[in-house]
């Protein structure tokens, strides 16, 4: 895959038993996908490459098999380890409405009447849902991931529109100071609960 986009899958964890098998702490919502036997990673950083062997679940672990480590001692010196996956840049999750963080990052942020606000930084992964981190020239904010305050994505025009909701990307206490004559405090975020 010569047009292809690296993304980190996992990191190595500890050894689970002493035939070669280890822990993986996942880094990504794909891990049947990623994991399937015969899969080949990449060792980020060092361009070493590790074949899926074999995978199970264990007490809300996933446990991994490759074909490259032998015995507990091979797996103890993996410990650490990230693993990358090559993937299409075109790529999308088997979900509808769904998408990678790779496609999110760098979209231009619209308000709801199609005025540029920012741009999104990072995705926040949280248990109950994912924010988006956005640079506005007012600073960052963070706006839940959400189709009632993100009601669309246009990865083909490179844009995500926010949903018209008061003071979702300003700080509404710094607008009422400034509308009574006095200046914010530019050194200072929103007020997050």
């Amino acid at each position: 895959m010569s047009d292809s986009t690296s993304v980190v899958v996992g990191r190595i964890g500890k050894p689970h038993g002493i035939r070669g098998e280890v822990t993986v702490e996942l880094r990504t919502d794909e891990p049947e996908r990623r994991f399937a036997p015969g899969e080949r990673l990449v060792v980020e950083g060092s361009g070493r490459v590790v074949t899926v062997a074999a995978h199970h679940w264990h007490q809300g672990r996933l446990l991994v098999r490759f074909e490259e480590f032998a015995d507990r001692t091979a797996a103890e010196a993996a410990r650490g380890w990230m693993l990358t996956a090559e993937v299409d840049p075109a790529e999308r999750p088997e979900e509808e409405d769904s998408y990678y963080d790779r496609q999110l990052i760098g979209l231009r942020v619209l308000t709801a009447d199609g005025r540029q606000a920012g741009t999104v930084d990072f995705v926040v992964h949280l248990p109950a849902q994912d924010l988006l981190e956005i640079a506005t020239d007012e600073g960052t904010r963070l706006v839940p991931f959400v189709a009632a305050l993100v009601p669309q994505v246009d990865l083909a025009a490179g844009t995500l529109t926010l949903a018209d909701v008061p003071g979702l990307l300003t700080d509404l206490d710094a607008e009422d100071t400034t509308d009574a004559g006095s200046a914010p405090d530019a050194g200072e975020g929103p007020d997050r609960a």
